[in-house]
């Protein structure tokens, strides 16, 4: 199984976080500070768009010897956040809060490394850094950790090592991991084939309103693989990834279709639109909780 080089950016309790919708190779989910973190003021300021408060807020957390809070000004400025883009200094805090044993700046850097952005590539080095994370618990460090394993870039590939790398992210809620640990269950890689695990997988993935997530779900649904065969739900799921832009969904739709009485068809389409509602609802909830 190899990895396509894309690497998903998102800014730790910001809505500028992109859904893990298609395999990626690299990437860094969305994560909530915790109420009790003494960054959790700053990250709640980011949440309201108040960016100047923000930065004040990690800024001096930083200054008072908080590690992480060197992540989220390296941010600021990669992203621009409030200040011109600045790679080069962005990577100074990264590196910085890295030494100070800082996960997410840990896997941020060894993205940067990987992916050539900002530093010159290097497979060795980003590899130790994203792995480095992982030991500490980190789940976007895990799910990147067990890319490299994957890819056999900066390491040795070993698809079981990859394995219990995505086992660890998934169990953290990671989106992306639970898809790519369901795609080695469903095929075997790595780890002993189980479809109805792969299934229970996507169906987590899928209730979150991911489109790889909804995508397997429509092809297990229409091969009855971990799962009941029912063409009228595997419509259901292939409708709304094509409608989350899941590049092979509405082909799939389409023939699904045809083969759907007019009636079993309605009754798709109207499940389709309930769930497209529900899925929308939830995502607005979390906006605005």
């Amino acid at each position: 199984m190899r990895l396509s080089p894309i690497v998903l950016l998102s800014l730790c309790a910001l809505p500028l976080s992109l859904p893990a919708t298609s395999i990626p190779a690299l990437a860094q989910q969305t994560q909530t500070a915790p109420t009790d973190d003494p960054l959790a003021p700053a990250v709640a300021a980011l949440d309201k768009g108040d960016v100047k408060a923000a930065a004040k807020g990690f800024e001096d957390a930083w200054n008072a010897g908080n590690a992480d809070a060197g992540f989220y000004l390296g941010r600021f400025y990669e992203l621009g956040l409030g200040t011109a883009k600045n790679p080069a200094r962005a990577t100074e805090f990264y590196r910085a809060a890295a030494e100070k044993g800082s996960a997410e700046a840990q896997n941020r850097l060894g993205l940067m490394y990987l992916d050539g952005r900002g530093v010159v590539r290097d497979y060795k080095e980003g590899a130790r850094l994203v792995c480095a994370a992982a030991d500490q618990g980190d789940a976007n460090g895990a799910f990147n950790c067990g890319v490299v394993y994957m890819n056999g870039r900066g390491m040795a590939k070993d698809e079981a090592k990859a394995v219990a790398e995505w086992t660890k992210a998934a169990d953290q809620g990671h989106i992306a991991a639970r898809n790519l640990l369901g795609l080695a269950l469903k095929n075997g890689t790595g780890i002993k084939a189980d479809p109805a695990k792969a299934v229970a997988l996507f169906q987590k993935t899928a209730d979150q309103g991911n489109a790889l997530g909804l995508y397997e779900m429509a092809l297990a649904y229409q091969s009855g693989t971990g799962i009941t065969e029912d063409l009228g739900e595997a419509y259901v799921y292939a409708n709304l990834a094509a409608a989350r832009n899941h590049p092979d969904a509405a082909k799939l739709r389409d023939q699904l279709e045809e083969k759907l009485s007019a009636e079993d068809l309605a009754k798709a389409q109207e499940e389709a639109r309930t769930k497209m509602d529900a899925l929308r609802a939830g995502t607005a909830a979390k906006a605005n909780p």
